[in-house]
């Protein structure tokens, strides 16, 4: 009798165990594939700029990930004035989670986020999560775009050396142009990690750098880039939301015939330059969108949820997590073994064994004449922020063009 009844009992509390693990397990599935989340993004372009093309890219990604727990609201070609005004809209449309994409949008984006502290509000590119007042639904995020500006920069040193030997440009005349939307710590460290990855390859390269002061102009953009062309620059790279200046350097190449290739953006522009576009690079946003939105699923915090390394509800990673892309290598152009370099490089960023900016430089604050860093003391670029901030111009080596 005794033994039958351990048998019971044995049985009973088996049956009870798989009871509970059946509940959970169905309670838990229940929980995050019944959930629905409505997720609001601000465009400051719309798909036709390199920018916002490369962000919508994420958010469709996005969509595919997570297709049925989604609800999405966009608004596109939305101003720095207008910001205020599709945050209401997207709050009134009961958005759970915004994700506002322009570096212009953080003052607007963070006084949202301390009015609605039930909505999550991430800002792409900014710092505002480091500085008070400190919210919990406020964050920040960004990839380390420093990264691929040095790989294209590599890029565009080995093409320059081809050019070199080949006898088509003297050294003692290597000379590259950049055309820039603002003088803002993200551009200035952009085309200072694109400036040091040429001079990897050949140091005696020296710069000229035209400020658009605007992110999205094809007119302006194509005729800067045509301006620092015909001041003898064989290198054309950029930071602005247009396909502009690779367009320029395809038409001098092809009908003036001058010595000239291009360096892209956020978008492969081969199909625009074919015999000039080297390169571009990206930032891959997918990886924090996809996180972002899985924490407000699971009521989870964001940067629990991706493990940030940063104190602030901040996040930023780099070719370590696949956050930055090299994307557009024209094989038909590109000069010998660039492709075996690119990934040695990205091999040294994984592994935090390049120190970008570096050298013999000495770096003046535009802002700040006062300000100066002597890279002989390498700056720790994305150290404690996501958002770049190296502001430094290097000088002598590279000039700004009114």
């Amino acid at each position: 009798m005794r033994l039958k009844n351990k048998y019971t009992i044995t049985s009973l509390t088996v049956i009870a165990v798989i009871g509970i693990i059946f509940l959970c397990v169905k309670v838990f599935s229940q929980d995050f594939s019944a959930k629905k989340v409505k997720v609001g993004f601000i465009y400051i372009g719309d798909t036709s700029t390199a920018y916002t093309n490369n962000f919508f890219r994420s958010q469709l990604e996005l969509e595919d990930a997570l297709g049925s727990n989604l609800e999405i609201a966009a608004k596109f070609n939305v101003t720095e004035n207008d910001c205020e005004k599709a945050l209401s809209e997207l709050i009134e449309e009961k958005c759970s989670i915004i994700f506002a994409t322009s570096y212009s949008y953080e003052n607007a984006t963070k006084e949202a986020a301390a009015k609605h502290p039930e909505i999550q509000f991430c800002h792409a590119t900014g710092k505002a999560t480091h500085e008070e007042p400190f919210l919990a639904n406020y964050h920040n995020f960004m990839g380390t775009i420093f990264e691929g500006r040095y790989i294209s920069g590599l890029v565009a040193g080995k093409k320059l050396l081809e050019l070199i030997e080949n006898g088509q440009v003297e050294r003692a005349h290597a000379k590259i142009g950049y055309v820039a939307a603002f003088p803002s710590p993200e551009v200035i460290s952009g085309y200072t990690a694109f400036f040091l990855g040429v001079r990897s390859i050949v140091p005696e390269t020296v710069m000229s750098v035209k400020y658009t002061n605007t992110w999205s102009n094809q007119i302006i953009e194509k005729k800067y880039a045509e301006a620092l062309i015909n001041e003898g620059c064989v290198i054309i790279s950029q930071h602005s939301d247009t396909t502009g200046p690779a367009i320029a350097c395809e038409e001098m190449s092809s009908k003036y015939k001058k010595t000239v290739f291009h360096v892209g953006y956020n978008q492969s522009m081969t199909d625009v330059a074919p015999t000039t576009s080297l390169v571009s690079c990206r930032i891959n946003w997918t990886p924090y969108l996809i996180a972002a939105v899985k924490a407000v699923l699971r009521g989870k915090k964001i940067e629990d949820m991706i493990k940030s390394q940063y104190k602030a509800n901040d996040t930023g990673f780099g070719f370590n997590r696949g956050w930055i892309e090299i994307i557009g290598l024209n094989k038909l152009i590109m000069a010998k073994d660039s492709d075996t370099d690119i990934e040695k490089v990205i091999k040294m960023f994984k592994t935090d064994s390049l120190t970008v900016f570096q050298g013999n430089y000495i770096g003046v604050n535009p802002f700040d004449d006062s300000d100066v860093w002597d890279l002989q003391k390498p700056f720790p670029e994305n150290k404690t922020q996501s958002a770049p901030a190296f502001c430094y111009v290097l000088k002598d080596v590279i000039t700004i063009e009114n």
